[in-house]
């Protein structure tokens, strides 16, 4: 029998180190889709049962974007925003208010974190359901720790996390940090989480004191290193964004190359997440391929071309070309300094 996997989002900070005042943190894109697309989008490959997203601040936009691209998720208001743990119980207790009885296993996601990838998503939970785990956390070894929770262990296993704010010196010199994603036992955790206290520098709930709290309990709690520690970066200003779409772009354009794409410059091809392509097409640098943009085996695009949610047929030739919406006949010859809009 399946073992019930619900996963929890949490989105409902603003993100004031953004600066904006248009857009809550979590929809900010890179790659052609919002920070929170990439993290549904993973935990959409894991095929779970129940698929939560906990939002708060400018919650609109991030209602709209999953009405159109997600139907299936339900959307939780959380309406004090005091912390991870708070959030993570409101969005349960709004997923039993429909009729859900909690079962399996909860993974709990951040909507800040695209990098995360389904396979490592995948990993955790594996690992959490064939140890017999109360919670497994997803950790990382990082050359720079920066702000994130650290890692205390005793005699090997975890005996809890400490937020940054919270650490001694001797504390922030470790460098196993949390990623802040946990594979939680589904039928322990809303319990767990009633008793976190808000006794601490931010007089916040924090989900990281649920692992003490199981393991004070005498419960078995786990960790699943990453072997990438850049995939539990979150993004928390623009800096961290434009890291995150290097990171997220590079992915792409290996993964064109393996897939018989020559790019001529891989450092200077930017892909969007829809974009497609067939065997034997070739990019030269500073091309820009946007949204459902499609190029056809043997197509050339030349330098300087943006194209968006264009279609380019097999053995086409483009330079210095602007296109949206267009079609691009086969073997055609396009530019250069040419303005195609469909």
């Amino acid at each position: 029998m399946k073992d019930q996997l619900t996963v929890v989002v949490l989105a409902a900070g603003g993100g004031r180190r953004m600066k904006s005042a248009v857009l809550p943190k979590v929809m900010h894109a890179i790659c052609g889709r919002p920070l929170l697309g990439h993290v549904v989008a993973a935990a959409r490959e894991l095929d779970p049962e129940h698929l939560v997203v906990v939002v708060g601040v400018l919650r609109e936009h991030i209602k709209r974007y999953l009405a159109e691209s997600y139907p299936e998720t339900l959307t939780v208001d959380d309406n004090v925003v005091n912390g991870t743990g708070l959030a993570c119980r409101t969005g349960l207790d709004g997923l039993v208010a429909t009729g859900v009885a909690l079962d399996g296993t909860v993974l709990v996601l951040n909507g800040d974190s695209p990098l995360c990838t389904a396979d490592t998503l995948r990993g955790l939970v594996d690992a959490h359901r064939s140890h017999g785990n109360a919670v497994t956390v997803l950790t990382a070894v990082t050359p720079d720790p920066g702000t994130s929770g650290r890692i205390l262990r005793s005699q090997g296993e975890i005996a809890g996390i400490v937020e940054h704010g919270d650490a001694t010196p001797e504390q922030l010199a470790i460098t196993e940090v949390n990623s802040g994603v946990y594979a939680f036992d589904a039928k322990l955790l809303p319990e767990t989480l009633l008793r976190i206290r808000t006794d601490n520098s931010q007089g916040e709930e924090y989900l990281t004191d649920a692992v003490e709290i199981l393991r004070g309990d005498g419960r078995r709690v786990g960790a699943w290193p990453v072997r990438d520690h850049r995939e539990i970066m979150g993004v928390n200003d623009r800096k961290q964004l434009a890291e995150a779409w290097r990171v997220f772009n590079n992915r792409l354009v290996d993964a064109a190359m393996r897939d018989g794409v020559t790019v001529v410059d891989p450092f200077a091809v930017w892909l969007d997440v829809m974009v497609t392509y067939e065997p034997d097409a070739v990019l030269h640098p500073n091309t820009h391929l946007r949204g459902a943009t499609h190029i056809g085996a043997g197509a050339v695009v030349g330098r300087n071309c943006t194209l968006t949610d264009t279609v380019v047929g097999a053995g086409a030739r483009l330079s210095d070309a602007t296109a949206r919406g267009a079609s691009i006949s086969p073997g055609a010859v396009v530019g250069p300094y040419t303005h195609l809009v469909g």
